[in-house]
């Protein structure tokens, strides 16, 4: 995988016509693809579909499969609508975390992506220096606060993951397994935690990332 990030990368020059079209475009073309189709659509022959152009022509603007996850990752990140920091830490922290998940359930293929790749550009880095402004008076290391950020990141990628494959027909059928396995006797503690449950209750996200992030970072106000 290439070591220099995509974004501090040169467009590479192209033989024969100047090229038609921007980065952004071949971004915003990936996208609008995953949307419809999913990540396994992505591909760069199917961007370039989108684009009416050949495969061979989204190398000027990309080196890989790769450097177009990233983009999109880093792209959609532009979609935050933050207030300025001020106040206390948690509300402005769970409001990052609110549209987090916010652009996760309008993109829900980008909580996958979250999950499983580690991509920071212009958007993201835009994100990370709000969340320490929001820290900016806590008494925390600058360590546990950039652990809090991937934590923050993580965690909702997760829930919104769970919450988006979680549908009633999962439930049920996890409800149903539950039900035969509590009643073959063999779990006493599951049986008394889940007395009165027909099927384990869906996290509250709110609340969830609230217990964490007061973990991680205790009760400073």
């Amino acid at each position: 995988m290439e070591a220099v990030p995509v974004w501090l990368r040169e467009r590479r020059a192209g033989v024969g016509r100047p090229a038609e079209r921007t980065r952004a475009d071949v971004t915003t073309a990936a996208i609008a693809l995953a949307d419809r189709e999913g990540l396994t659509a992505v591909s760069m022959r199917r961007v370039a579909a989108e684009l009416g152009t050949g495969p061979a022509s989204l190398y000027r603007y990309v080196d890989s499969r790769d450097d177009l996850l990233d983009l999109m990752i880093d792209e959609v990140a532009a979609g935050y609508d933050l207030p300025p920091p001020g106040g206390p830490w948690l509300p402005g922290l769970l409001e990052v975390c609110r549209q987090a998940r916010e652009l996760m359930r309008r993109h829900t293929w980008l909580p996958g992506l979250v999950l499983t790749r580690s991509a920071l550009g212009p958007h993201g880095t835009d994100l990370l220096e709000h969340v320490l402004a929001v820290l900016a008076g806590h008494p925390a290391g600058v360590g546990r606060k950039l652990e809090t950020f991937a934590v923050m990141n993580t965690l909702t990628a997760a829930l919104a993951l769970s919450e988006h494959n979680g549908g009633s027909g999962a439930r049920q059928r996890q409800g149903a397994y539950l039900a035969h396995a509590i009643a073959d006797g063999r779990h006493p503690h599951l049986t008394a935690a889940l007395a009165g449950e027909s099927a384990v209750p869906a996290p509250d996200f709110e609340e969830t990332v609230s217990r964490v992030l007061t973990g991680l970072l205790g009760d400073h106000h």
